[in-house]
């Protein structure tokens, strides 16, 4: 195919009137001397200014190369050494140009022309603006002819190196181990959620948005994404963390956006407030869903245009930072509800990301064990392992389907340390194991008495306020046949689980009748219980 080479003009290298110029190594010249390599076309760029140098440099390559057709280019360019201005004369060129890759291999040349020139084009190259391989010239090294340099052709085309590929494949899956602590997570929703989060936070500084209950490690992974963005040189100043919840009344605007001094009764100095702290930096706003819509509407603004009013200033401030949002509760809901402003929502959650609870990987709790356990090996001072039947005997319970873990991996860190701190000489035996899942057990019947929940499993409205009405002695023992009824199939299995003795005994044949009965005293029927 006919070769079509993208140059500068080398205002210096290319220079030279007199004979001897035939003698000095002018890149553009040489790149037309090549014997193995015709150049049919040279679009040569310029920026005015240099019309003898031009003319003579198209002159020379007719004189050595005839059948190399030059056409000269001038770019609006105010000032060669300004990025914007060389990038977006390039960018107007490349949009316009009529490439036809089928036709015509292109090169681009890279040796001439400012440091910015080289620069640009490679970008311009690497993002297939120009669909073209880089072509690099230098003098030659073992001989006195010029026309004797030597020529590098580049390909950016990564994907096509395997080595390359390769490293860097290698090199995302080290920043998606990162962001898992190194931990080997076993769950697949949450292993592809975390590495489509780690090319997010390096592609882009738009909001991030973590939804899930407390304790899913909202606030690890934000600090996590912000290590990995600071290694990564995309951020220089700090990781704020703050908990919306705890931010009350008139201190609330006051503690994100700042405050002047005598603003208030109290003010008796300047405040930056979080915004400001978080400044080239990240801000994680945790429990968001939590502010009020006055400090929603301000934040939307400081969201967008990077600039806010402090309490009482007149004068705005600016802080460039990235958020990232967390919470347990449903926004959308909060929406419909009027509690959280619609465009701010629209604004935080162009990535959203749930965060799975406890309960939905428990094939994470053994991976979870040891970096644990590390961590707590820092609170105390000494490791601590589990023994290898204790740690058996306490992942059958952890993991066991029936196992609740209300705050998820906030529970299962306190529970390791308490069998830490209680473990001798750095072990965790099967007594220690024994006791904490008594403590355990203990504490969810207790969370559950707290929220209502009782035997039957449920906090269903309709039977709490039938609960109330009804005798203690028949609180119980209805509470128990409900419970059976919503783990039996129909009426007649729950009959039988219920009334297993009676049928041993022969002293009543119709266990689904029976049951029936027992409920209707309660102006209650099978498939009603079964929905609490």
């Amino acid at each position: 195919m006919d070769k079509v080479i993208f140059s500068f003009l080398g205002t210096t290298l290319d220079a030279g009137y007199s004979a001897g110029r035939w003698e000095r190594w002018r890149p553009t010249i040489a790149l037309c001397q090549q014997e193995d390599m015709i150049v049919n076309r040279l679009v040569l760029f310029h920026g005015g200014g240099h019309d003898s140098l031009l003319k003579l440099v198209i002159e020379d390559i007719h004189r050595i190369s005839p059948e190399t057709v030059v056409e000269p280019v001038r770019l609006q360019i105010r000032d060669p050494w300004n990025f914007v201005d060389v990038y977006s004369a390039l960018h107007d060129f490349v949009r316009r140009y009529p490439f036809n890759t089928e036709d015509f291999e292109y090169l681009v040349h890279i040796t001439t022309g400012t440091h910015v020139a080289q620069i640009c084009l490679f970008l311009l190259i690497e993002a297939r603006y120009f669909p073209a391989k880089i072509v690099q010239t230098s003098p030659p090294r073992n001989s006195k002819r010029v026309d004797k340099s030597e020529v590098a052709i580049i390909d950016l085309d990564l994907s096509q190196y395997n080595q390359l590929a390769s490293r860097f494949d290698e090199e995302r899956k080290e920043d998606v181990s990162f962001l898992k602590f190194g931990i080997a997570t076993q769950n697949s929703r949450f292993n592809a959620t975390i590495a489509e989060i780690e090319q997010v936070a390096l592609r882009s500084s738009t909001p991030i948005l973590l939804t899930g209950p407390t304790g899913t490690g909202k606030s690890f992974l934000a600090r996590r994404i912000y290590e990995l963005k600071r290694a990564k040189h995309q951020f220089h100043g700090e990781f704020i963390d703050v908990n919306c919840a705890t931010l009350r009344g008139d201190g609330a605007m006051s503690a994100l956006f700042g405050h002047v001094k005598g603003s208030f009764t109290g003010a008796l100095q300047a405040r930056g407030g979080y915004l400001k702290a978080a400044e080239d930096g990240l801000l994680f706003l945790d429990e968001i869903g939590e502010l009020g819509l006055d400090e929603q509407a301000m934040l939307l603004k400081a969201i967008e245009e990077k600039r806010f009013f402090p309490v009482g200033s007149d004068k705005e401030v600016s802080s460039q930072f990235q958020l990232i949002a967390g919470t347990h509760r449903d926004l959308s809901q909060d929406v419909k509800d009027g509690r959280f402003r619609e465009d701010l929502f629209a604004r935080i959650n162009t990535w959203l990301y749930s965060l799975p609870g406890l309960k939905d990987r428990r094939e994470d709790i053994e991976p979870n064990l040891d970096f644990e356990l590390e961590r707590i090996a820092d609170q105390l001072g000494k490791k601590v392992r589990f023994n290898s039947d204790a740690k058996k005997s306490y992942l059958q319970y952890a993991m066991a389907g029936t196992t609740e873990w209300a705050g998820n991996f906030r529970d299962l860190s306190g529970s390791l340390l308490r069998m830490a701190t209680l473990a001798n000489s750095g072990r965790i035996d099967e007594d220690n194991v024994s006791v904490e899942i008594q403590r355990l057990k203990a504490r969810h019947q207790t969370i559950n008495s707290d929220l209502g929940v009782d035997e039957s499993g449920n906090s269903h409205q309709d039977w709490l306020e039938l609960r109330d009405r009804i005798d203690p002695f028949d609180q119980v023992q209805l509470a128990y046949v409900i419970k059976v009824c919503k783990q039996s199939a129909n009426l007649s299995d729950a009959g039988r689980n219920l009334f297993q003795q009676s049928r041993k005994d022969k002293k009543m044949s119709n266990d689904a009748d029976r049951l029936r009965k027992y409920l209707s005293k309660f102006e209650l029927s099978f498939s009603q219980v079964k929905e609490w």
